[in-house]
């Protein structure tokens, strides 16, 4: 089949394979400039998140034993090269079926005829298509909310006479590698959707009243705990008990364990706050 386009007074012929080529190559190309834009934005954004409490790229939990600034830049940096593939993939999934449908129409191929003269494999690939996708956004929401990363020790039940207990050793697109002792694990990601992450321990921060006289270190842990959820501290969780040592020179230390940690502000106003409980139960 030959299709011609009127150019002036004559006519060019243009074969459709030649256009389905470069419709390929075209693909090929912006597959190509989408992953690197998309590298460049997600790790952006990502860097811009450091000074954002509430973004997603920011390490949610510190790991057990203490964790380094430089080691959870390094495991964010993970995070963000392992999404960033991930949204990659979905994009050139996306432009390639859009090359696939455009090619079948420059051919003159009546795809819906294709399909259903296969119907039975179609049938197949939309069942196995929903477990992938389902895996692939439960890989994508691993990586956005800190679930866990490759070195966490995590427990899990997969309907197994036991609990899994094991280190993560790979997330990927669909499937997840975890290793202990003896062997090596495959599961799809969204089996590991409910699990108990063991190297992730909540933040203990320190803050130091001074006060007047010796309230006690109960009166003192009272006054704290009652301000978790307070105006402006409506995102602080207390977990635990809530630890004050005895006043000495007229200070106070009391080690409080949160879900996340306090930043400067938040840790600022507790103090402040507690002071005013503490002086008015004085008066």
């Amino acid at each position: 089949m030959i299709d011609t386009i009127g150019r002036g007074d004559g006519t060019l012929a243009v074969m459709p394979p030649i256009i389905v080529g470069v419709v390929v190559l075209s693909g090929l190309i912006l597959t190509r400039v989408s992953g690197f834009v998309i590298r460049r934005v997600v790790r952006r954004v990502a860097t811009r998140s450091v000074a954002a409490p509430s973004s997603w790229w920011r390490n949610r939990s510190r790991r057990v034993g203490g964790e380094s600034f430089e080691m959870g830049e390094h495991r964010r940096r993970q995070r963000i090269d392992a999404a960033s593939r991930m949204l990659n993939h979905l994009i050139s999934l996306v432009m390639w079926i859009v090359v696939t449908i455009v090619g079948f129409h420059l051919l003159d191929i009546d795809a819906a005829f294709f399909l259903s003269s296969a119907g039975f494999i179609g049938a197949a690939v939309a069942i196995g298509g929903q477990h992938k996708v389902n895996d692939y956004l439960t890989g994508l929401t691993v990586h956005f909310e800190d679930r866990y990363g490759v070195g966490d020790e995590i427990q899990v039940e997969v309907g197994w006479s036991a609990p899994v207990h094991a280190v993560v050793d790979h997330i990927g697109l669909f499937s997840t590698r975890l290793r202990d002792a003896s062997s090596t694990m495959h599961f799809p990601n969204h089996a590991l959707s409910q699990l108990r992450n063991l190297s992730q321990e909540a933040t203990t921060t320190t803050l130091r009243l001074s006060v007047d006289g010796s309230p006690g270190a109960e009166a003192v842990a009272d006054a704290v705990r009652g301000l978790a959820g307070s105006s402006e501290l409506t995102d602080v969780i207390f977990l635990g008990d809530i630890a004050a040592y005895e006043p000495h020179t007229g200070q106070v230390a009391v080690d409080v364990r949160t879900l996340r940690p306090l930043d400067d502000r938040e840790a600022q106003l507790l103090t402040e706050r507690a002071q005013r409980v503490l002086v008015d139960r004085q008066r």
